[in-house]
């Protein structure tokens, strides 16, 4: 499977996550990251700005990628959502 995922990313209204597409094939899927695991996996700091925490997706977009990239294969999924569990392996 060939993925890619969007450098162009933004925050959630609520601060909550980043959002984000993946590009798989022919088709896009709505993805999003946590920013509690930008935090502890990505180092953003704690109350990061909203550029701190794209920067902070920036610096991990190939982990990211990966993540995504195995979560699509075991769901095949419209969209995907990456918390803190999904890092902790």
């Amino acid at each position: 499977m060939d993925i890619r995922i969007s450098p162009d990313a933004v925050v959630s209204s609520d601060r909550s996550f980043v959002i984000f597409d993946a590009h798989v094939r022919e088709r896009s899927v709505q993805c999003s990251i946590a920013c509690e695991a930008l935090e502890l996996y990505f180092w953003a700091p704690a109350g990061a700005s909203d550029a701190q925490l794209l920067k902070s997706y920036a610096d991990g977009r190939k982990r990211i990628e990966a993540i995504v990239y195995r979560k699509l294969l075991a769901t095949q999924g419209e969209a995907v959502g990456l918390s803190m569990s999904d890092f902790a392996r």
